[in-house]
Protein backbone atom coordinates (compact mmCIF):
# COMPACT_ATOMS: atom_id res chain seq x y z
CA UNK A 1 0.00 0.00 0.00
CA UNK A 2 0.66 3.67 -0.66
CA UNK A 3 1.54 5.91 2.43
CA UNK A 4 -1.34 7.51 3.50
CA UNK A 5 -2.42 11.57 3.79
CA UNK A 6 -4.82 10.75 6.27
CA UNK A 7 -4.08 12.21 9.74
CA UNK A 8 -7.04 9.83 11.16
CA UNK A 9 -6.25 7.66 13.93
CA UNK A 10 -8.77 5.35 15.88
CA UNK A 11 -8.15 4.80 19.26
CA UNK A 12 -10.09 2.12 21.38
CA UNK A 13 -10.00 2.17 25.46
CA UNK A 14 -11.77 0.10 28.34
CA UNK A 15 -11.01 -1.42 31.67
CA UNK A 16 -9.10 -4.35 31.96
CA UNK A 17 -11.95 -7.15 31.28
CA UNK A 18 -14.15 -5.07 29.40
CA UNK A 19 -13.62 -6.98 26.30
CA UNK A 20 -11.53 -4.04 24.29
CA UNK A 21 -8.95 -7.38 22.83
CA UNK A 22 -12.19 -9.43 21.04
CA UNK A 23 -13.59 -6.26 19.88
CA UNK A 24 -10.16 -4.77 18.28
CA UNK A 25 -9.69 -8.32 16.70
CA UNK A 26 -12.98 -8.03 15.25
CA UNK A 27 -11.93 -4.58 13.56
CA UNK A 28 -8.99 -5.73 12.33
CA UNK A 29 -10.48 -8.52 10.81
CA UNK A 30 -13.40 -6.80 9.34
CA UNK A 31 -11.46 -5.63 6.09
CA UNK A 32 -11.32 -1.58 7.19
CA UNK A 33 -7.45 -0.10 6.43
CA UNK A 34 -6.66 -0.36 10.33
CA UNK A 35 -3.48 -1.62 11.16
CA UNK A 36 -2.38 -2.28 14.95
CA UNK A 37 -0.32 0.07 16.76
CA UNK A 38 2.08 -1.85 19.03
CA UNK A 39 2.35 -0.46 22.27
CA UNK A 40 5.80 -0.61 24.34
CA UNK A 41 5.37 -1.52 27.78
CA UNK A 42 7.84 -2.42 30.82
CA UNK A 43 5.74 -5.67 32.25
CA UNK A 44 6.66 -8.97 31.67
CA UNK A 45 5.14 -10.95 28.88
CA UNK A 46 1.91 -12.92 29.80
CA UNK A 47 1.26 -16.34 28.13
CA UNK A 48 2.27 -16.61 24.55
CA UNK A 49 2.96 -12.94 24.16
CA UNK A 50 5.69 -12.58 21.36
CA UNK A 51 7.62 -8.80 21.21
CA UNK A 52 6.36 -6.96 18.27
CA UNK A 53 3.17 -8.39 18.24
CA UNK A 54 1.72 -7.63 21.39
CA UNK A 55 3.63 -5.19 22.85
CA UNK A 56 7.17 -3.96 22.61
CA UNK A 57 8.61 -5.32 25.48
CA UNK A 58 11.14 -3.04 27.22
CA UNK A 59 12.69 -2.74 30.58
CA UNK A 60 11.48 0.19 32.80
CA UNK A 61 15.05 1.24 32.60
CA UNK A 62 15.02 0.93 28.94
CA UNK A 63 11.58 2.56 29.08
CA UNK A 64 12.58 5.67 31.08
CA UNK A 65 15.72 6.22 28.81
CA UNK A 66 13.09 6.02 25.72
CA UNK A 67 10.97 8.72 27.50
CA UNK A 68 14.14 10.88 28.12
CA UNK A 69 14.71 10.71 24.23
CA UNK A 70 11.18 11.87 23.34
CA UNK A 71 10.73 8.58 21.28
CA UNK A 72 6.92 8.17 23.03
CA UNK A 73 3.96 10.37 21.58
CA UNK A 74 2.40 9.31 25.00
CA UNK A 75 2.95 7.26 27.78
CA UNK A 76 1.92 5.96 31.41
CA UNK A 77 3.34 4.30 34.38
CA UNK A 78 0.20 2.73 34.78
CA UNK A 79 1.55 0.95 37.82
CA UNK A 80 4.85 1.18 40.26
CA UNK A 81 7.68 0.54 37.14
CA UNK A 82 4.98 -0.63 35.21
CA UNK A 83 4.87 1.64 31.75
CA UNK A 84 2.75 1.63 28.77
CA UNK A 85 3.05 3.91 25.83
CA UNK A 86 3.35 4.73 21.84
CA UNK A 87 6.39 5.17 20.24
CA UNK A 88 6.27 7.53 17.80
CA UNK A 89 7.97 5.10 15.15
CA UNK A 90 4.77 2.88 15.38
CA UNK A 91 2.68 5.66 13.63
CA UNK A 92 5.19 6.29 10.74
CA UNK A 93 5.31 2.41 9.92
CA UNK A 94 1.55 2.26 9.87
CA UNK A 95 1.16 5.33 7.76
CA UNK A 96 4.15 4.26 5.48
CA UNK A 97 1.64 1.24 4.80
CA UNK A 98 -1.48 3.15 3.60
CA UNK A 99 -3.14 2.27 6.93
CA UNK A 100 -4.78 4.28 9.51
CA UNK A 101 -3.48 3.40 13.47
CA UNK A 102 -5.83 1.69 15.74
CA UNK A 103 -4.70 2.41 19.41
CA UNK A 104 -5.53 -0.22 22.17
CA UNK A 105 -5.02 1.91 25.51
CA UNK A 106 -5.89 1.77 29.29
CA UNK A 107 -8.23 4.39 29.16
CA UNK A 108 -5.85 7.35 30.46
CA UNK A 109 -3.78 6.07 27.29
CA UNK A 110 -7.08 7.03 25.16
CA UNK A 111 -7.54 10.38 27.11
CA UNK A 112 -4.10 11.17 25.90
CA UNK A 113 -4.06 10.47 22.79
CA UNK A 114 -7.49 11.83 21.85
CA UNK A 115 -6.40 15.11 23.65
CA UNK A 116 -2.81 14.27 21.17
CA UNK A 117 -4.58 13.83 17.79
CA UNK A 118 -7.69 15.84 18.63
CA UNK A 119 -10.55 15.94 15.51
CA UNK A 120 -8.28 13.64 13.53
CA UNK A 121 -9.09 11.27 16.58
CA UNK A 122 -11.78 9.19 17.20
CA UNK A 123 -11.84 7.48 21.06
CA UNK A 124 -14.31 4.58 21.69
CA UNK A 125 -14.93 3.30 25.23
CA UNK A 126 -15.64 -0.03 25.65
CA UNK A 127 -18.34 -0.27 28.90
CA UNK A 128 -18.42 -3.69 30.36
CA UNK A 129 -22.19 -4.50 31.49
CA UNK A 130 -20.80 -4.37 35.46
CA UNK A 131 -18.37 -3.95 37.56
CA UNK A 132 -19.17 -7.47 38.65
CA UNK A 133 -19.10 -8.95 35.11
CA UNK A 134 -15.61 -7.35 35.12
CA UNK A 135 -14.73 -8.98 38.39
CA UNK A 136 -15.92 -12.87 36.58
CA UNK A 137 -14.04 -11.50 32.93
CA UNK A 138 -10.52 -11.42 35.04
CA UNK A 139 -11.69 -14.48 36.88
CA UNK A 140 -12.06 -16.77 33.79
CA UNK A 141 -9.22 -15.35 31.96
CA UNK A 142 -6.88 -16.33 35.11
CA UNK A 143 -3.83 -14.57 33.81
CA UNK A 144 -4.00 -12.78 37.37
CA UNK A 145 -3.83 -13.51 41.21
CA UNK A 146 -6.44 -12.55 43.49
CA UNK A 147 -4.65 -9.26 44.81
CA UNK A 148 -3.74 -8.21 41.24
CA UNK A 149 -7.88 -9.11 40.26
CA UNK A 150 -8.83 -6.94 43.18
CA UNK A 151 -6.49 -4.31 41.71
CA UNK A 152 -8.02 -3.81 38.39
CA UNK A 153 -11.31 -4.28 39.64
CA UNK A 154 -11.13 -0.89 42.12
CA UNK A 155 -9.23 0.83 38.83
CA UNK A 156 -11.52 0.00 36.43
CA UNK A 157 -14.59 1.07 38.87
CA UNK A 158 -12.64 4.77 38.70
CA UNK A 159 -12.02 4.19 34.86
CA UNK A 160 -15.83 3.78 33.86
CA UNK A 161 -16.11 7.25 35.29
CA UNK A 162 -14.18 8.66 32.46
CA UNK A 163 -15.86 6.98 29.84
CA UNK A 164 -17.93 10.40 29.06
CA UNK A 165 -14.38 12.08 28.01
CA UNK A 166 -13.98 9.46 24.93
CA UNK A 167 -16.29 10.47 21.73
CA UNK A 168 -18.35 7.38 22.01
CA UNK A 169 -19.15 4.49 23.89
CA UNK A 170 -19.80 0.93 23.20
CA UNK A 171 -21.46 -1.41 25.68
CA UNK A 172 -20.35 -4.77 25.57
CA UNK A 173 -23.07 -6.26 27.48
CA UNK A 174 -23.97 -8.79 23.78
CA UNK A 175 -20.30 -9.41 21.40
CA UNK A 176 -22.65 -9.50 18.55
CA UNK A 177 -24.17 -6.73 19.20
CA UNK A 178 -21.13 -4.44 20.09
CA UNK A 179 -19.32 -6.06 17.15
CA UNK A 180 -21.57 -5.03 14.26
CA UNK A 181 -22.02 -1.57 16.36
CA UNK A 182 -18.35 -0.47 16.47
CA UNK A 183 -17.86 -1.90 13.00
CA UNK A 184 -20.64 0.98 11.87
CA UNK A 185 -19.14 3.63 14.27
CA UNK A 186 -15.68 3.22 12.76
CA UNK A 187 -17.18 3.26 8.72
CA UNK A 188 -18.79 6.08 9.48
CA UNK A 189 -15.74 7.89 10.99
CA UNK A 190 -13.26 6.86 8.11
CA UNK A 191 -16.07 7.99 5.30
CA UNK A 192 -15.98 11.55 6.96
CA UNK A 193 -13.27 13.87 5.00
Amino acid sequence: MQPTDSKKVLIISAPSGGGKSTLVSHLLESGLPLLFSVSATSRKPRGNETDGREYYFITAAGFRKRIRMNEFIEWQEVYKNHYYGTLRKEIERIRNEGRIPLFDVDVMGGINLKKIFGDDALSIFIMPPSVEELRKRLVCRGTDTPDQIAMRVDKAASEILLADQFDTIVINDNLEKACIEIVNIVREFMDRP
